[in-house]
């Protein structure tokens, strides 16, 4: 999901949300939602252990709840 448009004579381009799928995993890159993406994927049916939150360095993805790689 990007943000892509004018704002007045500026162009406005980047990501609201980056998700890859990487071994059958969901790696949310990026968030830059006000709801957190990771709860909405939950809602749908998306396994904890099947979430990686990869805006984390992997040496503390070790203290959420969702998987570490």
């Amino acid at each position: 999901m990007l943000h892509i448009g004018w704002d007045g004579v500026r162009r406005v381009h980047g990501s609201v949300v980056h998700i890859d799928i990487i071994n059958d995993k969901v790696w949310i890159q990026y968030d830059g939602t006000s709801q957190p993406v990771a709860e909405a994927l939950l809602e749908t049916g998306i396994l904890r252990e099947d979430i990686v939150l990869g805006f984390h360095p992997a040496e503390l993805r070790q203290y959420t709840d969702f998987a570490v790689s």
